[in-house]
């Protein structure tokens, strides 16, 4: 994934443009969206391949200069809470509030707070966002065992220096994932 502004050291604008316009009419490369291209990969059995969520958000956030947080129901995929995988996935982010729409994906950039953004990057944020998403009331203990067998004791570290961002409800599932020194090997 790749946009103008990784060949801006090369030529001017203008010329990038025309350079991305005729790779793009020759098949070499392929836009996404607006400002957003790649090289699509083929698959004998399958065809051309869709590129990642988790790529086309980092190259999105690239291209925006802005730090992108995955929220909701793609948080709660990530951390294997649910397999569901959205064909709507939600990014907080600190940039501009937009939806980007990818074949048949909707990727959504939502603006939100300095406080929700501050584990952006983060494993804490990641479980903030993925408990905020299944609630309050929903959390069972199966879903608290699943990430005590996900997270490293690093991860566990991470959740209690972060503790502060996360609402009381979460922050008390953090000393309940602390408390347990067992996990995963990394």
């Amino acid at each position: 994934m790749f946009t103008p502004d990784h060949f801006k050291h090369l030529g001017s604008r203008d010329s990038i443009a025309s350079a991305l316009k005729r790779h793009k009419q020759s098949g070499l490369i392929r836009q996404l969206a607006r400002g957003l291209y790649d090289y699509p990969k083929t698959d004998p059995d399958l065809g051309t391949l869709e590129p990642s969520t988790d790529d086309i958000a980092s190259a999105l956030a690239g291209r925006d200069a802005t730090r992108l947080q995955p929220s909701g129901a793609y948080a709660a995929n990530l951390l294997g809470l649910s397999t569901q995988v959205p064909m709507r996935v939600v990014f907080l982010t600190d940039g501009r509030s937009r939806t980007v729409q990818i074949g048949k994906r909707q990727i959504t950039l939502k603006n939100t707070t300095p406080r929700n953004m501050a584990t952006a990057n983060k494993i804490s944020g990641l479980v903030i966002q993925a408990l905020r998403h299944i609630g309050k009331d929903q959390v069972t203990q199966e879903i608290i065992e699943k990430l005590k067998n996900r997270l490293t004791t690093e991860d566990r570290k991470r959740l209690m220096a972060d503790i502060r961002y996360a609402p009381e409800w979460i922050a008390a599932i953090f000393r309940t994932l602390s408390q347990e020194e067992v996990g995963p090997i990394r």
